[in-house]
């Protein structure tokens, strides 16, 4: 049984409607850099894909380079498990630039968890934060254990050859 809580996806400990909820329905403004990613992140949680689209220079500018229905499809077939910033630069109240380097966990429809760890740039135009670009920040994987032969049995059980199942 799933234990519903009203703390914020983002992982700042803080309750959503504290959070990031206000940012996302824009009632305030994110202050930081920081606060705009979390906010970002949260709406992929909550399927809010509208306020992800439009907290990015390009779609202001008349330039959307954004695939609106793959972001879309991203956070609806999604579980999103947990945001963590590692490193900020600038991004401060007082700023009009700013860095955040983060990684967010989720899982794939198909059962894949996956980390995505990006460098976020963001700029403040006319007083409000938005992400510019992102940098994917590739990590070698580490492999635990033996690795499975194409023609081993499936770790996962179903009785057929690993590049029959799992390995397609």
């Amino acid at each position: 049984m799933a234990i519903k809580t009203d703390l914020c996806p983002c992982g700042s400990g803080k309750k959503y409607a504290e959070c990031c909820e206000p940012i996302i329905t824009g009632k305030i403004k994110a202050p930081t850099a920081e606060a705009l990613m979390r906010a970002r992140y949260s709406s992929y949680e909550k399927d809010a894909v509208d306020f992800i689209i439009n907290s990015c220079t390009k779609p202001k500018e008349g330039n959307n380079d954004i695939d609106v229905e793959e972001t879309r499809k991203w956070a609806e077939e999604s579980t999103w498990h947990g945001l963590t910033i590692l490193r900020t630069e600038k991004g401060g109240v007082d700023d009009d630039e700013g860095i955040v380097e983060f990684t967010a966990v989720y899982t794939t429809k198909k059962g894949m968890k996956e980390v995505h760890k990006e460098r976020s740039y963001f700029t403040k135009k006319t007083g409000e934060w938005l992400y510019e670009t992102g940098e994917l920040i590739l990590t070698t994987v580490v492999r635990e254990g033996e690795k499975v032969g194409r023609n081993d049995p499936c770790p996962c059980g179903s009785g057929k050859k690993y590049k029959k199942c799992c390995g397609r």
